[in-house]
């Protein structure tokens, strides 16, 4: 490092001195670039690090004197480089494990910077350990082991996970007044080392506008469990804050046909809605045996068209199409298959006609489809947890819904991490 240097250090401040030779080309450039400021950015750390050091001084923890042991040099992981730090470490009369204040008030996570964790957890809320490493020395210059990416992850992600009910985040400053909130849940499917395929589930807290448009949405995720009963427990956790901040609000419930669903929705929620797509797909299955033979394709789509379309914009259509379905199958002599599909139609409006008023919600610029859970369970759960020859244990799918749902979630990755230096990694964990 003879062409960057510490020039001075004071209480206040550190200068750095680096020489950046040119490459031949701007990519060349730009790479010596990144590593002379790295090469900076591990002295400038190391300089940082020595202020949270004691002078040595006995402490006091609780009742107990502790004494240090003297300066043991430990190699801390920061996003620039390795920095090497002879650190005081403390012990008390009893002998046993030692303390090292500085790790303690630097908030090191493991042998990571704060920032460097941070940086971690959020590339491994993204994709697996694998490609983080990689991403770090294509991106960053900066070469770090594997397990360590895991280790620091995981040790992030239980904190994260373990205070999902104790630490409360604030909705941010939203650019209009909130006049509709929609509460949706839907579960989808991961591979689980033990068990094979398994539920895990998703929900969200949408806000919106006036004119219908979301301002703002509340992610929440739960690894699979037998029964749903912690997930349930943490977003009705969440709904209540929301409520809190606003009570006047309009809440509507909205998920497919699921009869779980709606056991929690309905006492939580003033409107239910069915989410209409899944209700359109269900009179596509209809129309599929209403309309079938050879010439009937235009009948068939002219029937879909309207019927979407009344349900969607006509008071009390999903009665009228109920009653037309039911008139099909009692008036027509149907093979079993068609006959069971037609019935399955029959039994899901019949269920849920009620929650079908989609002409009324559009009056009030409410939502009527759940593509944002549904869109939720892709983003959250699929794109990370579900590619190709993974499984995964319960703990380690519960650490990375998370990171993921906290780095998703607008504004709360930051209030996270303030939490984390607020309170320090070892008494949050």
């Amino acid at each position: 490092m003879e062409s960057t240097r510490v020039v001075s250090t004071t209480d206040q401040s550190v200068t750095i001195e680096l020489t950046i030779p040119f490459g031949k080309s701007m990519l060349a450039s730009e790479d010596i670039i990144q590593q002379k400021l790295n090469e900076a950015g591990v002295l400038a750390t190391g300089k940082v690090l020595e202020r949270f050091d004691t002078d040595g001084s006995p402490i006091m923890i609780g009742d107990t004197k502790w004494t240090s042991k003297g300066k043991i040099e430990k190699f801390y992981q920061t996003v620039y480089g390795e920095v090497p730090i002879e650190r005081h470490v403390y012990q008390s009369p009893k002998g046993g494990r030692i303390f090292c204040p500085l790790e303690r008030d630097a908030r090191i996570i493991l042998t990571a910077t704060p920032r460097f964790a941070k940086v971690l957890s959020s590339k491994y809320s993204e994709f697996g350990s694998s490609r983080v490493i990689t991403d770090l020395a294509n991106n960053h210059g900066r070469e770090v082991a594997r397990s360590f990416v895991q280790n620091v992850c995981d040790a992030i992600g239980a904190v994260a996970f373990a205070k999902e009910e104790n630490w409360n985040y604030a909705i941010p400053e939203l650019e209009k007044p909130v006049k509709t909130v929609s509460v949706g849940l839907d579960g989808t499917c991961m591979l689980v080392t033990e068990d094979g395929f398994r539920e895990t589930m998703v929900g969200t807290i949408a806000m919106y506008d006036k004119d219908g448009e979301r301002l703002h949405t509340i992610y929440t995720a739960a690894a699979p469990e037998y029964g749903k009963t912690s997930f349930l427990a943490r977003l009705d956790q969440e709904i209540n804050q929301v409520k809190t901040k606003f009570p006047s609000a309009h809440y509507v419930g909205l998920a497919d046909g699921a009869k779980s669903n709606w056991e929690f929705l309905t006492s939580r929620t003033e409107t239910q809605l069915v989410d209409f797509w899944h209700a359109a797909g269900y009179l596509g299955r209809a129309s599929e045996v209403m309309f079938q033979g050879k010439g009937e394709h235009a009948e068939k789509k002219e029937w879909l068209e309207n019927s979407c379309h009344d349900l969607k914009h006509k008071q009390r259509s999903a009665g009228r199409i109920l009653t037309e379905i039911e008139t099909f199958r009692d008036e027509k002599k149907l093979k079993k298959d068609d006959k069971e599909e037609i019935e399955a139609v029959v039994t899901y409006l019949q269920n849920n006609k009620s929650k079908m008023n989609y002409a009324n919600a559009i009056e009030q610029s409410l939502p009527i489809g759940s593509g944002v859970t549904e869109a939720a369970c892709k983003v959250i759960v699929k794109q990370r947890l579900c590619g190709a020859g993974m499984k995964w244990g319960e703990r380690g799918a519960a650490v990375v819904l998370s990171l993921r749902s906290l780095n998703y979630t607008v504004g709360r990755w930051d209030q996270f991490w303030g939490k984390i230096d607020q309170y320090g990694f070892p008494l949050a964990a």
